[in-house]
């Protein structure tokens, strides 16, 4: 049985919609600001509009937020670190940019055609990753309750 990766299934898909649809256009890249914006606030939004198909960078994915108690965050991210089997999963991330894309991942069909070709559409960054020029969309709001940042949480996760 042969096994095809991920990357060469989803070339295949995009070709065979650049066949299909010859008149939709290649829309431009859309740059997301992450700083000081809920995660679940911006992932659902980000999710929406990949499956619409636009192409989104999202840059300062380290200083987005997760509101609320910043000691229930950790304990609820250590356990679920902790779930599974270390060796079959399932397998959970610790740095900032895979945290977002894994909630990201939640809100998309991921599984589905659909979901992966919206899933290779999305670029995460956890600085500003060169784009220090260019024009970025926030989508963040003023935050009154408590928040720890993905960056701070990464840290607690890791141990270091």
């Amino acid at each position: 049985m042969k096994l095809i990766s991920l990357f060469h299934f989803i070339s295949f898909i995009l070709s065979i919609l650049v066949i299909v649809m010859p008149e939709q256009k290649v829309m431009d890249v859309k740059i997301i600001d992450a700083a000081n914006t809920p995660i679940g606030r911006l992932a659902s939004s980000v999710a929406k509009r990949l499956l619409k198909g636009e192409r989104i960078v999202i840059i300062n994915a380290d200083r987005a937020i997760i509101t609320g108690n910043p000691s229930f965050a950790k304990k609820k991210y250590h356990e679920r670190r902790a779930r599974g089997n270390p060796h079959h999963g399932p397998f959970f991330p610790t740095k900032p940019a895979d945290i977002l894309r894994r909630t990201i991942r939640g809100m998309v069909p991921y599984k589905k055609a659909s979901g992966k070709i919206a899933l290779a559409n999305l670029r995460i960054y956890p600085g500003n990753a060169g784009f220090e020029n260019a024009e970025a969309e926030t989508l963040q709001r003023h935050i009154k309750s408590r928040y720890i940042t993905l960056k701070q949480l990464s840290i607690e996760l890791r141990g270091a």
